[in-house]
Formats: structure tokens, C-alpha cells, sequence
């Protein structure tokens, strides 16, 4: 068995995509999801530590699943919290991104069920509808037109699942014709809004709320490793939605739940966030800045605009150039990444650029000059 494992890692490491895990220190960081600065955030630190003393009589583990003994006051509380921000009626608490969208889609939809889903979705996603038995189509990305020829496949319920900010890609979908495509066929819209909660919406609730969409979509994936600098994630919907997930999902049912160290960080961090509008804007405004810096730059494009994700990509597509230029841009002090096959197609691989509010112009000048000089 070994010798046929060390065979798939040889043939990967051949195709030049071979996976390891590295740790970095001492780089300027444009490739963190910690949008907001939240996770290095000294106040949310302080008021973590507050709310520890006020919640010691709980155990630090929860000790079993939800449904045993692992389930407290804590957990019931920040649900609500989740459920009344994101304007919906309920939520679950899942320990990750990961868990919540194989959480959601393995138990949602039926044999006999169609999922259509963007060609750009979560990995995540794509698991959680493997496990699901019904049938799924992927439409070609942001194409509502694609999507209306790939319903007439529909039969049983039918389920449309996107991301409202995608994570390779950095653009949005197009929600608000979504909601209405789905309202008009009765179809259940699923947005995974795990780049988006913390930067849009008037407290950084998510696109779906920015949009007033949230009576219109069945179900929201809020995740909190990314801008709400913590852990875990939620899925928010309806009340008969989380009571149906808590009694058929097993990615809930069969695991411990959350510490309560993760609980209390994540109830400090919804209590900072509406406060964090000016970081907000900053990182938006330095990433048109450095979008438009960027395109000064010969052999390479960017995309998309009005994103605080970007690509980079060399226009040539030398994929072992993309590396050289990764590493030569470490070498200069810059946290910046390849983005490679298979985690995106071949063809589209490329070096992802994240901005943060804790940047500074001055890194962003820099940044720009090493890519120049690099490519």
C-alpha cells in the first residue's frame, strides 16, 4: 500500500503540484483570509478574555456531540445571535466551513433530487453532494443562461448552490437575478457567503443581506475563519430547517461540538463587527489601488475589479514561471501564493493576491514594484 501511495505523490510532484505543508514568518501578508484584521485584533483578544470569566462554570471542551452531553446555554445563545444578524429565523453551528457544506448538502437533498451548482463552487460543496444520492449539474460560472438550460434536467426538489464572493476567483454572483430565477421556478437557493460575511452588508452581514435577499434565499453558509478571524461556521435558515439538520445531518449529529473557547471568540467577535465599517472601507479602497497599479504592469492581467481578491495572472501562462515568481516575491518579504491545478483548472493557475485593512499603501507599492521586477 505504501509503495502505491508514494507512486501518487510521485506522479504529482512530476506534474509539479505537489502539496506541502510550510509555515511562514516575518512576510508582509497578502495571502491570509483575515480580512478584517480580526484575528490579530488585540480588543477582540481582551474581550475574550472578559467573557471567559463570565462563562468559567462551563467546561473548556463540550465534552460530546450536541445531542449527549456536548449542547449548553452558550451554543443556544450564539445561534440566536447568528440567526437575528444574518436576518433569518434560525442557525446551526457546524465546526467548519467544511463541515457545514457536507453537513448541509448530504442531508438536504434526496435520491431522485437535482443540485445545480457554479463551476467554481467550494470543494466542499462538491463533497457534500457526492454523499446526497441526487443528481447534480454544474452550470458554466456567473451564466444564469447556462443554468436555464441545465433546469430542464431538473426532477424531484431542485437546489441551486453559489457562493455569493468566490474564493479562487474573488467575483460575485449575480444574487439578486438568482433569487428571482429560483423564486419564479421554486427552486431552493443555497448561498455560501463565506467570502463575503465581515465585508459587505451594512454590519459586514454578507452579500445576501446587502442585497435585501435574505427572505428569498432557503438557506446561508456563514464561515468564521476568514473575516470573523475564529472558527467554525453556521448554516442559517428557517426553523424547520435546523431542526430537520439536527436530526438528519450527520456531520452534526456524529461530532463533538465546538469548545467553548471557540464559542465565546465567535460571540465577541458578532459584538465587534458592526463596529469594523472603517476597516471595510479601507480594505476596499486599497485594493482598487492596487488593481489599478497592477495594470500598469506588462505581461501579466487581473481580475476582477472591486475585489479585496485578486488574481494574477502571466498573460504567457508559464505555469513554472508562476512559480519562480511566487517564490522570488517570498524572497522579497511578500506572503503571496500560487494558485495551481488541480485546485484550480489547468490554464487558469495563477498567483492569489488578498488585501487586508492592516496592509499599507506602502506594502502595496511594494508588492506591485517585486511583481514588475519579477515577471
Amino acid at each position: 500500500m505504501s509503495n502505491k501511495l508514494q507512486q501518487k505523490l510521485a506522479e504529482r510532484e512530476a506534474q509539479g503540484n505537489l502539496r506541502q505543508l510550510r509555515t511562514t514568518s516575518g512576510l508582509i501578508d497578502f495571502c491570509s483570509n483575515d480580512y478584517l484584521g480580526l484575528a490579530r485584533s488585540e480588543e477582540l483578544r481582551a474581550l475574550i478574555h472578559k467573557y471567559e470569566d463570565k462563562f468559567k462554570h462551563l467546561p473548556m471542551g463540550a465534552t460530546g456531540s450536541r445531542l449527549l452531553s456536548g449542547n449548553n446555554t452558550l451554543f443556544e445563545e450564539l445561534e440566536a445571535t447568528i440567526a437575528q444578524y444574518h436576518h433569518s429565523e434560525a442557525a446551526l453551528l457546524f465546526n467548519s466551513g467544511y463541515a457545514a457544506n457536507v453537513g448541509l448538502l448530504s442531508a438536504l437533498p434526496q435520491r431522485g433530487d437535482t443540485i445545480f451548482y457554479d463551476e467554481a463552487i467550494h470543494a466542499s460543496i462538491k463533497d457534500g453532494m457526492r454523499l446526497s444520492f441526487a443528481k447534480s449539474y454544474s452550470f458554466k460560472h456567473n451564466d444564469l443562461e447556462d443554468l436555464r438550460r441545465k433546469l430542464q434536467h431538473a426532477t424531484g426538489t431542485a437546489f441551486v448552490v453559489v457562493e455569493s464572493v468566490y474564493s479562487m476567483d474573488g467575483d460575485k454572483a449575480p444574487l439578486t437575478d438568482l433569487a428571482q430565477l429560483c423564486h419564479e421556478q421554486s427552486i431552493a437557493l443555497i448561498v455560501d457567503e463565506a467570502h463575503a460575511v465581515g465585508l459587505y452588508g451594512p454590519k459586514g452581514e454578507g452579500l445576501t443581506v446587502a442585497l435585501g435577499l435574505a427572505d428569498k434565499v432557503f438557506a446561508q453558509v456563514i464561515t468564521y475563519g476568514k473575516a470573523m478571524g475564529s472558527h467554525g461556521a453556521a448554516v442559517v435558515g428557517s426553523k424547520v430547517l435546523r431542526d430537520y439538520l439536527v436530526n438528519f445531518s450527520r456531520a452534526f449529529i456524529y461530532t463533538t461540538g465546538l469548545p467553548t473557547h471557540a464559542l465565546i471568540t465567535l460571540q465577541c467577535a458578532y459584538t465587534l463587527l458592526p463596529e469594523l465599517d472603517k476597516e471595510r472601507q479601507k480594505v476596499k479602497k486599497l485594493s482598487k489601488h492596487l488593481l489599478e497599479q497592477l495594470n500598469e504592469v506588462k505581461g501579466i492581467r487581473c481580475a476582477p475589479e472591486d475585489s479585496v481578491i485578486l488574481s494574477v495572472f502571466l498573460e504567457n501562462g508559464d505555469v513554472a514561471k508562476l512559480k519562480k515568481l511566487a517564490l522570488y516575491l517570498q524572497q522579497n518579504g511578500f506572503d503571496v501564493r500560487p494558485v495551481l491545478s488541480p485546485t484550480v483548472p489547468q490554464g487558469q493557475e495563477r498567483l492569489r493576491v488578498i488585501v487586508h485593512a492592516y496592509n499599507l499603501e506602502e506594502e502595496i507599492e511594494g508588492l506591485v514594484q517585486a511583481i514588475a521586477k519579477g515577471t
